[in-house]
């Protein structure tokens, strides 16, 4: 199996922020390359409880390698982390002590190009699942989506400006020949684009980040899981959660603030009447980002957003 580099973001400021006890029981709902969760159950021993799950077998694979020294105390599940209810009640799991998070594409699936996931491939083919066996690639909707279903997903999971001038470029390629590798979608999104508006980055990134979401479906579901896993949460328990780009970010952040709010009644009655209780205390009141010293080492720590919570 070829080893790919795997950095974990804001490991430190993560696992502090989950306050990680002896024999607590955890959920790593983003296993990924297993970096956070050997950290979880190095802090938790002797007898901490890890639950982990992917989407992608490598990960999995990569993950039971890394953590054979805790043997007895993981337990791996190839499934999506929104499906965690499931899988506590299988474990008769009945609360947890802390939740991580780390929402995204992981260092090993951007640095394997074979993946499609990196904008800096050029002979790939476009892929971009995390869960190899689905059958929905970036290649396919690239291909097959109309260009209005392009121009909608450009312009709300990318916010790419030039949604517009990339899907119709994109039709008339297509209309020649089935775009299939990276490169030929990169040459498209680079003359779609005007000159002065390129100085940001890469042209690609806000559609590579637009498809990479809609093959894996990765904001569907995402605020009623996180409400629903700071439940899960045990008194005490805390929940960390890992953003990448503003979408995620709002997202957690629009879950968090609904589980703080206690009694929404009108404050002119005398008494409460709709019953809503606060829920959880939100320890980050403002989102944690990575050190200049992380920063150095590792630059795809620069948008990383971390929100913590405690349940109450």
């Amino acid at each position: 199996m070829t080893e790919l580099n795997h950095i974990p973001v804001m490991l430190e400021e993560s696992l502090s922020g989950l306050n990680v006890k002896r024999g607590g029981v955890y959920f790593d709902g983003t296993l990924g390359g297993g970096g956070h969760s050997y950290e979880i159950l190095k802090r938790s021993a002797p007898t901490g409880k890890l639950i982990a799950t992917d989407l992608d077998g490598y990960a999995i694979e990569r993950a039971k390698e890394k953590l054979k020294e805790f043997n007895g105390r993981f337990f791996l599940f190839r499934d999506n982390f929104k499906n965690f209810g499931a899988i506590a009640e299988e474990l008769g799991i009945d609360g947890f002590d802390g939740i991580l998070l780390d929402l995204g594409v992981s260092s090993f699936q951007l640095d394997d190009r074979s993946r499609g996931f990196s904008y800096l491939a050029q002979d790939e083919k476009l892929d971009m699942r995390m869960d190899v066996t689905k059958s929905l690639t970036a290649e396919k909707i690239v291909n097959e989506y109309t260009e209005e279903g392009l121009c909608e997903i450009l312009k709300e999971y990318g916010e790419e400006k030039f949604y517009g001038n990339i899907a119709k470029n994109i039709l008339l390629e297509r209309a020649k020949k089935r775009i299939e590798t990276v490169g030929e979608l990169n040459a498209i999104i680079e003359r779609s684009i005007p000159a002065k508006f390129k100085k940001d980055g890469h042209p690609s990134k806000r559609t590579f980040q637009a498809l990479r979401i809609e093959v894996n479906g990765e904001l569907s579901g995402l605020y009623e899981t996180v409400v629903n896993l700071s439940r899960a949460l045990k008194k005490g328990g805390r929940i960390a959660i890992i953003t990448f780009h503003s979408l995620e970010d709002r997202i957690v952040k629009r879950a968090f603030k609904e589980l703080e709010t206690d009694c929404i009644c009108d404050k002119s009655l005398p008494f409460c009447v709709c019953g809503k209780k606060k829920e959880i205390n939100i320890i980050s009141k403002h989102p944690v980002t990575a050190g200049e010293e992380e920063l150095k080492a590792n630059k795809r720590a620069k948008s990383a957003k971390l929100r913590i919570a405690e349940r109450v």
